[in-house]
């Protein structure tokens, strides 16, 4: 749905972003939305119906006290009719006591778990037995403080460690990427339990959303598990699964990223409308006429929109323009903008298939490599005979 950010936690879909998704090219293999065109521009007819709205929102508990002790964020987010997905970093008594309030004034409520820091965070192929005791204790959380939700978030990323291992020990991060790219088993073992957990998940009442990043799209096309060995990313689903398209990453690639990923989404996230000192010089919050392009365009695709983030619509005022939203205007996107994230794609792509068959090309090599010492051996030995 979402992704988690702070100052700590944004290197975690960053990095992954980065390494994939500004490397340009175009792409034949993926699912072409269709459009009218004019000149390469894409132009979009107003969307059948708005979609609904599901803010995200990850806030500690203090400042997400503060945000929810507003009257006008409660109000406003009845009058959308949204939802909210909120990160339980913590099975507190306070955040309980917002869920609650949340629960009385009739606002849909996903859990959208998250595990502690020294865990991973996120949840991924290394964390999976922290993943579903953090399950059972959701559980007795939730019995105990009489909590009712709408549906269970699994927001499935890079462990956050990670992260940090790039920016502090990138020779031991390195070494552990090639040890999961060696074991290819990993990912289908990961696979088999998350499935195992959703299905207890399901068993308990619960709908299951998946949080995943653009580009398991990507590699199902290739037909590869790479990024799934190397990030550890899981390419499970539970009820739904949310692609989380955020076009803040990159904002010169417009609404072709909702555009071009919105067919192969079975609902789609879009964001980052949160301001972070930390990165807003080189990623930049949407602006409120980027979001709402992005929200048009995603409807077009998807009956639920999720939004990151609350805290982040609330600082910029865009609760109140988005009650006033005009669905009925069309929307255009650049043909320069599709054809970057097309060219993104193919290039995505051409990595997944090099990555995944790197070891035959090794193989080759060295082959290729003995064959060569071999015939120089055996030209030696017959220059020396004669």
């Amino acid at each position: 749905m979402a992704v988690g950010y702070s100052v700590s936690k944004r290197f975690s879909p960053l990095r992954l972003a980065l390494v994939l998704a500004f490397v340009a090219g175009g792409s034949s293999w993926c699912v072409e939305p269709k459009g009218a065109t004019n000149g390469g521009d894409v132009r979009l007819s107003p969307p059948a119906q708005p979609p609904q709205i599901v803010f995200a929102s990850d806030s500690a508990i203090v400042p997400l006290q503060a945000l929810f002790s507003d009257p006008a964020i409660v109000i406003g987010l009845q009058k959308l009719h949204a939802g909210v997905a909120l990160a339980l970093a913590d099975l507190s008594p306070g955040r309980a006591d917002v869920v609650r309030k949340l629960n009385r004034a009739g606002i849909p409520v996903t859990a959208w778990l998250a595990l502690p820091m020294d865990q991973g965070y996120y949840m991924n192929a290394g964390n999976e037995p922290e993943t579903a005791a953090r399950f059972a204790a959701f559980q007795k959380w939730t019995e105990e403080n009489g909590l009712q939700w709408a549906a269970i978030g699994l927001d499935i990323e890079p462990d956050i460690r990670d992260f940090a291992a790039l920016r502090n020990h990138k020779l031991r991060l390195l070494g552990k990427m090639v040890a999961r790219y060696c074991e290819p088993g990993r990912a289908r073992r990961a696979r088999q339990s998350y499935a195992g957990l959703i299905l207890q998940m399901q068993a308990n009442g619960y709908r299951v959303e998946t949080y995943q990043f653009p580009f398991i799209a990507d590699e199902r096309n290739a037909h590869t598990t790479l990024l799934e060995r190397l990030f550890g990313l899981v390419d499970v689903r539970g009820n739904t699964e949310v692609l989380m398209l955020y076009t803040s990453f990159n904002h010169t690639m417009d609404s072709a990223v909702v555009w071009k990923y919105g067919p192969e989404a079975q609902a789609i996230a879009i964001g980052s409308t949160k301001s972070d000192p930390a990165t807003d010089a080189q990623f930049p919050p949407l602006t409120w006429d980027e979001l709402s392009h992005d929200l048009l365009v995603a409807s077009h695709f998807s009956h639920v929109v999720a939004i990151y983030s609350l805290e982040g619509c609330v600082q910029q005022g865009f609760l109140p323009k988005l009650m006033t939203l005009d669905w009925n205007q069309a929307v255009t996107i650049p043909g320069a903008s599709v054809a970057k994230v097309d060219r993104m794609r193919s290039r995505i792509h051409t990595i997944l298939w090099i990555g995944a068959n790197l070891p035959y090309f090794v193989s080759l090599a060295l082959g290729l490599a003995v064959w060569r010492i071999a015939a120089r051996r055996k030209h030696k030995r017959l220059a020396a005979g004669g």
